[in-house]
């Protein structure tokens, strides 16, 4: 179980940035970067603050904050150096560098980065071609002394490279990080902030004369036009360090310029700095970003970032980290301070929904493996090859959140897939997601006892009796208007027969959480579903078959279901005694889909009929399906892009085509072997298995929404399918469902060990009801 207690003998790593309250990109960035790191890993290391500021600027900072360094304090360098290298926990230091933050002092930084007696990684945030003879020493001085250096575009890269001459094997380009969007809808927000109807353009960030507003006001004369009611809204305050200069003189030159050209209904500023939720809410409702900033040497920016996480269509000048990124479609790219220019691109773009919804989607799939929880994998991963020491990567587990599991259920049932996170109404139902579903919400409900999980679990039920046939069979595709479609009389609808037995018996088994009059209707549904399934022939059907006799059993007894249940188990015995041999133990002669449930199937046979021949097969072949996925502490189920066949059994070379219910059904499995066995090895491997959801797998990415609680459809050989349809989400459910009566926090260790100590009671204390001869 785990230990929440603080770990305070975990390594520390100490990251030299400005830092919040001060208002700065950097600050914030790595403030996100942090959070996002400790939402991903716990009892891994321990990140502190170490925060940058000057004589005259003072913060108030939160805990995370140990210690403060002057940047223009030559006697704050040398005491910050001397109490970091005698913190014998500090194992490496970050540092997040931008030239401004050192400026004047860059003598006394170097002389500080030559003493630290630690490992050091730093992070450059810009990153200036074609430097003198100062600053290309000063870049060198820095990048023979630290171990690693982080760059956030292939262009600061290959800079660092050509220009700076620096070693490109300490070079690692991780992009600037991105949130997660819930991708709400447009019309409400635009309502919510009282510009309904209202096309709206929008830029945000720190105001300065850098981001070149003008540019757009200017090409507003053009566009106002053409299309009346458009509104620009500009989103931030002014920059601390420009107040200091000049206080607000570049905006109240913008508010004179807006009066001139009589745009003073067409442009809003937006002088606040808004908290992340509202700003994600801005960005949302904006249909065109504006990104104008005529600073040709920027190399990111974290504003642009954003923007394309909340599937804004953006309109760029040619800084590197646009130009690589809005390639192919993702967006469109403008000259430096051209308005005519942007007044045409953003005219094209009001007067085409198609090419907008176009690029919005190009630009969130473009995005996706910049997200906060990916960025924080990919540093972990360096911090722990530069520091040389075994971090111990421990995964955190999500907490549970259903906000797409119920918004992919109607009244009727829940939805096939989805557009994002978005539910695609047309895509109908099907018997299959709703079957599952009904299991992932009664394991929820023996978990939580939510009320309010009743009512999904009736509809569900409800689902699964609208696609029985009279004469015992079920259907398994229904269109939106909940008519049963063509798919049904072209499909073979074995499986689908299978899941829903499976659904029936599990709920059954919840007899003692559940109506009474629930539970009798499930078991009438149940007999009526039996009629026809000894012909079965599909070794899966067979085996979803077993499982659901096997939880209605531990309730409802009846010598009919132990009699199909032999005749089921004989039948995949005897597929195994077929095709088995000393090199192939398993029941075809090929791994496909869905493998874990056939060695599980035969396992739930053992405890139901007590045959030791099942017990033997079940182990044979789940060790066999587990020696071809498992390998080097992580997980590759078969890819549906490449069976693995009899012949060829050391052949598993597909990359990408790995599906979310393979993990989970195998986690299933592992769950139920490890219940009757106490094999540590089974509980290792189910913790590995999950951590291919939070992105342990083959792109170090995440395949699990924490966000929306919904789960990518897929992981590619280079992308992951960002649609969150039923099947994916509901096998994540079920295999955090299952995952946390193992690994979870503290206040669920009695409940869960309770749940436990109940099925192994069903497994060991009560005997097997055997058939007669």
């Amino acid at each position: 179980m785990k230990n929440t207690i603080l770990n305070k003998n975990l390594p520390e790593i100490i990251f030299i940035t400005s830092y919040p309250p001060r208002e700065c990109g950097i600050a914030t960035y790595t403030q996100d970067l942090i959070a996002a790191i400790q939402n991903k890993f716990e009892d891994t290391f321990h990140p502190t603050v170490c925060a940058i500021e000057t004589k005259d600027e003072k913060y108030d900072y939160p805990g995370e904050v140990t210690c403060k360094l002057e940047t223009d304090n030559k006697q704050s360098y040398i005491e910050t150096v001397h109490r970091i290298n005698a913190n014998q926990a500090i194992k490496m230091v970050v540092i997040q560098h931008e030239f401004g933050l050192f400026a004047s002092n860059e003598d006394d930084f170097i002389a500080f980065l030559n003493e630290l007696n630690k490992p050091i990684v730093i992070a450059f945030h810009t990153i200036l071609p074609k430097p003198n003879k100062i600053l290309k020493q000063l870049v060198q001085s820095i990048g023979s002394i630290v171990k690693s250096i982080i760059v956030m575009t292939k262009s600061s890269a290959t800079i660092l490279i050509e220009d700076y001459e620096l070693d490109r094997d300490k070079i690692e380009i991780i992009a600037h990080g991105t949130h997660l969007v819930h991708h709400l809808d447009k019309a409400a927000l635009k309502e919510k902030y009282n510009i309904s109807q209202r096309k709206t353009l929008a830029t945000f960030g720190l105001l300065n004369s850098g981001k070149s507003i003008e540019t757009t006001i200017e090409a507003l004369r053009i566009i106002v036009k053409r299309h009346p009611d458009v509104l620009f809204l500009v989103i931030g305050k002014t920059h601390p360090t420009v107040i200091k200069q000049e206080n607000e003189r570049y905006r109240e030159i913008l508010l004179t310029k807006i009066k001139e050209l009589k745009l003073e209904k067409n442009v809003q500023f937006i002088n606040q700095y808004l908290s992340l939720d509202e700003l994600l809410e801005y960005l949302q409702l904006t249909d065109i970003y504006l990104f104008t900033s005529k600073d040709r040497n920027q190399a990111v920016s974290g504003t642009f970032s954003y923007a394309l996480s909340c599937g804004c269509p953006i309109i760029s000048t040619p800084i590197p980290h646009a130009v690589e990124t809005l390639q192919n479609g993702t967006g469109i790219i403008i000259d430096f301070e051209n308005p005519k220019q942007l007044a045409r691109k953003v005219i094209e773009l009001l007067e085409n929904d198609e090419l907008c919804r176009s690029i919005s989607a190009n630009g969130i799939h473009k995005q996706a493996p910049t997200a906060w929880e990916n960025s924080a994998l990919r540093h972990t991963f360096l911090f722990e090859k530069t520091a040389e020491i075994n971090l111990h990567l421990d995964y955190k587990i999500p907490e549970i959140n259903l906000n797409h599991f119920h918004k992919l259920t109607t009244d009727f049932g829940m939805l096939q897939f989805s557009i994002i996170n978005k539910p695609d109404i047309h895509s109908g139902y099907t018997l299959d997601d709703n079957a599952r579903a009904l299991v992932a919400m009664c394991m929820h409900y023996e978990v939580t006892k939510n009320k309010k999980d009743l009512e999904y679990i009736s509809i569900y039920f409800n689902f699964i009796k609208k696609c029985h046939h009279p004469e015992g069979y079920f259907l398994n595709y229904l269109d939106i208007d909940e008519k049963f479609t063509t798919q049904n009389q072209e499909t073979n609808l074995s499986d689908s027969n299978g899941r829903a037995i499976w659904a029936l018996g599990y709920l059954i088994a919840q007899r003692d959480l559940l109506p009474e009059d629930l539970i009798e209707e499930a078991i009438k549904l149940m007999k009526l579903s039996m009629t026809k399934v000894v012909d079965l022939h599909s070794p899966r059907a067979i085996a979803f078959i077993i499982k659901g006799i096997y939880y209605s059993h531990k309730i409802h007894k009846t010598a009919d279901d132990l009699r199909i249940t032999k005749h089921l188990a004989d039948k995949l015995v005897q597929m195994y005694k077929h095709e088995a041999t000393e090199d192939w133990q398993w029941f075809e002669s090929y791994l496909t889909y869905g493998n874990s449930i056939l060695p599980e199937a035969m396992l739930c046979a053992y405890i139901t009929l007590g045959n030791p021949e099942y017990k033997i097969i079940a182990t044979t072949s789940f060790e066999f399906l587990l020696s071809k996925i498992f390998s080097n502490d992580s997980i590759k189920v078969i890819s549906n892009k490449g069976w693995m066949y009899k012949n060829d059994p050391n052949k598993n070379a597909v990359i990408g085509g790995e599906q979310p219910i393979d993990i989970a059904y195998t986690i299933l499995a592992l769950s139920k072997f490890y219940d009757v066995f106490s094999d540590e090895n089974y509980l290792t491997k189910m913790k590995t298995a999950f951590q291919w959801f939070l992105g342990k797998n083959h792109l170090n990415q995440i395949v699990y929404n924490p966000c929306t609680g919904g789960c990518y459809d897929g992981l590619e050989e280079a992308y992951i399918n960002l649609n969150q349809g039923a099947e994916s989400t509901v096998s994540y459910l079920l295999a955090r469902l299952t995952i946390g009566n193992y690994f979870e926090t503290e206040q669920n260790i009695t409940l869960r060990a309770h749940i436990r100590s109940k099925k192994r009671d069903l497994y060991f204390h009560k005997k097997p009801l055997l058939l007669p001869l």
